[in-house]
């Protein structure tokens, strides 16, 4: 496992349980002077806007390998933090059961300017949204689905690999 890997495990957690994002965010930039921008993503379940209604709330459970996600996710934060200039990253992906407007994912990342942080942060979540080895599956209605990335998410994390062929994205500007 490579030096970068190492570092980067403990900026993950995956875990049944809800997390404050104050706290988190707080944590991340603690003592680091040299952070001059924080960008946080905090993802919640939404209704099924398909679903059919029989007055059971609708829910969603996401299931993992435990082990593989978290090194997976690892390995994507070594990859952002190769191509973004960052000072710290945070990313927390709850599994299990979980009901409409719960928190599911928080992605966090400090860094010296607003850009970078952005960009870092948008990257992260395209890629989580079409590769981290989640399987989603929602329930309403006496129904059930698992869910598939969409057509949208598989652009957004497109459009990254493109700025890579054409050289864009990085170091661009300041904050």
């Amino acid at each position: 496992m490579s030096d970068e890997l190492i570092r980067a495990l403990p900026c993950v957690r995956v875990s049944p349980e809800d997390f404050d994002l104050g706290a988190e965010v707080a944590a991340l930039r603690a003592g680091d002077p040299g952070v001059g921008a924080v960008v946080s993503f905090v993802g919640t379940v939404r209704e099924w806007q398909a679903a059919p209604s029989d007055g059971a709330p609708a829910r969603m459970e996401l299931e993992h390998y435990p082990g593989m996600t978290e090194r997976s996710i690892a390995e994507l934060i070594v990859r952002a933090r190769a191509r973004f200039d960052v000072r710290g990253v945070r990313v927390i992906h709850r599994v299990g059961p979980l009901a409409v407007c719960d928190q599911i994912v928080l992605v966090a990342v400090t860094s010296a300017h607003r850009h970078e942080a952005f960009d870092c942060a948008s990257f992260l979540m395209d890629w989580l949204k079409t590769r981290a080895p989640f399987w989603k599956k929602e329930t309403a209605g006496g129904e059930s689905r698992w869910v598939d990335a969409r057509e949208s998410d598989e652009r957004a994390a497109a459009r990254w690999s493109q700025r890579e062929v054409e050289g864009e994205g990085e170091g661009e500007g300041e904050a």
